[in-house]
């Protein structure tokens, strides 16, 4: 049986279904040619990463959890600026500190009063936190972490599970490793998730010779035989430094992060994102006698201080606490889960798709069942979420302000998008019914 989905404009069960209409974007995109290489500051808002033609490019506004794109279309945004954005876009008592702050200025020649109420406000927070220092973007502190950790064990190699941002010591042992020495890839190696044998062998096959092992806390599968401190025992066992990368697990699970939540204490770990709700900061903080080797590893630059964005994560943090924001923040990702995984139950499509990972950031997975493509699955549900009105990449980013209403909004239009998706299974034709080239991953050979 064929299945239709709609070009024009329509109404389906409250829903409008929208024709995509994005002049102003493309406009902008084809300015882009010969100016931004890849035309895009960050790979993860390339267009390669929505359904071409479905998918607006460029966003102009943002308030609560709803954004607007360029040509004035209205979404219920799950990206949420990829992470940074817990509490809402022009969140007022955010938004309140940072024009406080921009009165008096925003970055100076000396310190700020800032750098100290926010470290002490996170020594106070996170349990591992006996010193802070600040960066901008996450790949500033998880190199810094490394750099730190080298010069405190005297070792070279690293081990690491999960991402950790664009600098060569990481991204060398990924696909896009081009521009990277191969000396440098050859001191970076990789562990899996939950396989303890994995990091084992690491240590065997390089003895002495690790000075770090750094993960981030969780992705979509949750820790198995107290994975963690399986991880943690085995690396202070071996001499190397364990960091957590809380990036994106920071103030998200709890207050003080994953470490918080799962009860273990890292040597060191790396914080931003939803640390200043949508504003450029990062923390390392960890154990004073290692965080001590600052004090002759270099790691500087001028807007280390800028503070403007320790204003708002000051007011980040107060907000966070005063308003029961991650209980919401788990209420509402257990709303979605449920309802999403109780769909596809209903639909027969459990084999295909199912929400995993915890609720503060749940994520929708496709399966390579009986020959479907995982990525066209994904695209097929992106491109019906996009026309009715949900900007989504299979992760959701669950903020303060999504509400009871956005969430039931969002179960009504997966509900239709499931259909969909089932009707082409069952055809074995995803492909046929995009309007547009899937998604491409990130990490792939170019």
């Amino acid at each position: 049986m064929s299945i239709s989905i709609p070009d024009l404009e329509s109404e389906r069960g409250g829903i409008t279904v929208r024709k995509p209409k994005f002049p102003l974007s493309e406009e902008y995109w084809n300015r882009t040619r010969g100016l931004i290489p890849c035309g895009t500051q960050t790979l993860s808002k390339s267009p390669s990463q929505y359904v071409e033609g479905v998918a607006p490019k460029y966003l102009l506004k943002g308030k609560g959890c709803h954004v607007w794109d360029v040509d004035g279309n209205e979404y219920i945004d799950y990206g949420m600026g990829l992470h940074p954005i817990i509490l809402g876009y022009a969140y007022p008592a955010v938004d309140e500190a940072i024009k406080r702050q921009l009165a008096h200025g925003i970055t100076f020649t000396l310190n700020h009063p800032l750098e100290v109420e926010l470290a002490e406000g996170l020594r106070g927070l996170i349990p591992c936190a006996e010193m802070v220092r600040f960066g901008k973007n996450g790949s500033d502190v998880t190199s810094a972490a490394i750099r730190v950790s080298r010069a405190y064990t005297g070792r070279d190699k690293v081990a690491c599970c999960g991402y950790h941002g664009w600098q060569d010591w990481y991204i060398g042992a990924t696909e896009r490793n081009k521009g990277v020495p191969g000396a440098v890839r050859e001191l970076t190696k990789t562990f899996e998730y939950n396989r303890i044998d994995t990091l084992r062998r690491l240590f065997r096959e390089n003895p002495g010779e690790i000075a770090a092992v750094i993960m981030e806390p969780v992705g979509s599968i949750p820790p198995e035989n107290h994975f963690l401190h399986q991880v943690q025992e085995l690396a202070r066992r071996e001499g190397a430094v364990f960091i957590l990368d809380e990036i994106i697990t920071g103030f998200r699970f709890a207050m003080g992060g994953a470490q918080e939540f799962f009860g273990v204490t890292p040597d060191l770990a790396t914080f931003g994102k939803a640390m200043s709700n949508g504003m450029p900061l990062s923390a390392l903080v960890g154990r004073a006698e290692i965080m001590k080797e600052m004090e002759e590893v270099f790691f500087s630059f001028t807007f280390g201080g800028e503070a403007l964005s320790l204003a708002a994560s000051l007011a980040t943090i107060k907000e966070m606490r005063e308003k029961r924001v991650l209980e919401h923040i788990w209420n509402q990702g257990a709303k979605l889960t449920e309802g999403y995984n109780r769909m596809v139950g209903d639909l027969g499509l459990t084999d295909y798709t199912r929400m995993t990972g915890y609720p503060p950031r749940p994520i929708a997975s496709f399966f390579p069942v009986e020959g479907m493509d995982p990525l066209e699955m994904k695209s097929l549900v992106q491109q019906e979420l996009l026309k009715r009105g949900i900007l989504w990449a299979a992760y959701h980013a669950i903020s303060f302000s999504h509400s009871e209403k956005d969430i039931d909004r969002t179960l009504k239009v997966f509900g239709q998008a499931l259909e969909i998706l089932r009707g082409a299974i069952k055809e074995k034709n995803v492909r046929k019914y995009l309007q547009g080239p899937p998604v491409k991953p990130v990490f792939r050979k170019v």
